[in-house]
């Protein structure tokens, strides 16, 4: 069985990201404040905060790599292990009191090579990394 698939025959290893965005939590994430020229954008972001913190110690159990930036989440691991943190985290930030969950989610699989377990993501941005040095050096 190669490192592309998990031990569950047929689970792909997919690498994912996503954005996870309670709904519903009394005031919308951005306000509109009234100023002398017009009107201003108030973030209202501590407030979402807490609750994608919540999935981040979901995500912390479940034993996958993952790593939260600043728009959401990157994560992978074999396909079903890696939907099922999705849906705990869902669980979770529902528990915490959010009424509704709206979540995006990226996921890339592949079966024209290996991805050893764990090297998704970072073997994706090592890669950028490692021209930005070549370009680096030749100047």
């Amino acid at each position: 069985m190669s490192s592309s698939t998990s031990n569950k025959a047929n689970d792909l290893y997919a690498v994912a990201d996503f954005c996870l965005i309670p709904m519903g939590l009394g005031e919308p994430s951005v306000r509109l404040r009234r100023t002398s020229v017009g009107f201003h954008a108030l973030r209202l972001g501590s407030k979402v905060a807490k609750y994608i913190a919540e999935c981040q110690v979901v995500l912390q159990k479940t034993g996958l790599t993952f790593k939260m930036h600043g728009y959401g989440t990157n994560i992978e691991g074999p396909w079903s292990e890696v939907m099922q943190a999705i849906y705990e985290c869902h669980a979770a930030v529902h528990a915490q009191g959010a009424p509704r969950i709206a979540t995006d989610i990226r996921i890339g699989t592949r079966t024209d090579r290996e991805t050893p377990s764990g090297t998704g993501n970072n073997g994706k941005v090592t890669r950028v990394e490692q021209i930005l040095a070549g370009k680096r050096d030749e100047k």
